[in-house]
């Protein structure tokens, strides 16, 4: 399939035998972006870990400075008082076993859900629609908790959840192209702070390999991970 004019475009902007710092990086996908719509500015990084070993699992969650440029939609499995907090807090959507069914049944519009421990029992029974989707609740990430209030106004702030792929790949997302290069910058660095601070002992040579920088539909601009 040709690539568009567009895209061709945006690629011409950038030097293929050169990597970037995340501030260069940034700055030019804000130029590379899609003029149509806001696009979505996102970073992958290849890791220096075995996934297929536990001890070498990077997974965690942080709050961006300036959050994601998106409103995410949550649900919460809860009862009661926790409940009635979830929604006060701005939860799009709380539930018991109903909630547990309609999820059953194929419910997926939202972007993160969150349960309080005691119906974990019911939930995990949604591991096969939750599980393929990276929606399953789990106290590493903050989204089992007797304190689904909290969970949900650090998600609604701008909460992020990474986990490295089957290729040692983690995703991540810092933004939208109409944030200022700065704002990106300190997105992006607060996440890499993270994620080396989950570092796995057992992991051995340089952690961060190889990184890249990119927007909706636009062309990757390679990192110099060295400079991370």
């Amino acid at each position: 399939m040709a690539k568009s004019k567009v895209y061709e475009a945006a690629a011409a902007k950038i030097d293929r035998d050169t990597f970037y710092t995340s501030a260069e990086a940034v700055a030019l996908a804000k130029e590379t972006g899609s003029k149509k719509f806001d696009s979505t500015v996102e970073v992958a990084l290849k890791l220096a870990v075995d996934p297929r070993k536990a001890d070498q699992m990077v997974r965690g969650t942080v709050i961006l400075p300036h959050g994601t440029g998106k409103t995410a939609r949550v649900i919460v499995f809860a009862t009661g008082p926790a409940a009635e907090a979830a929604l006060a807090a701005g939860a799009d959507e709380v539930g018991g076993a109903e909630l547990i069914e309609k999820v059953a049944a194929g419910y997926t519009a939202f972007d993160s859900a969150v349960s309080t421990p005691e119906l974990m029992g019911q939930v995990g029974r949604l591991g096969k629609v939750l599980g393929p989707r990276g929606l399953m609740p789990n106290p590493k990430t903050g989204t089992v908790t007797p304190n689904p209030a909290k969970a949900v106004e650090e998600i609604k702030g701008g909460k992020i959840e990474f986990r490295v792929d089957k290729h040692a790949n983690v995703h991540f997302v810092v933004g939208k192209a109409s944030f200022s290069a700065e704002q990106l910058n300190e997105n992006f660095t607060a996440a890499v702070e993270e994620i080396v601070r989950l570092k796995p002992s057992s992991s051995k040579g340089r952690y961060i390999q190889k990184g890249a920088v990119s927007t909706t539909f636009g062309p990757g601009i390679a990192l110099d991970v060295t400079a991370i």
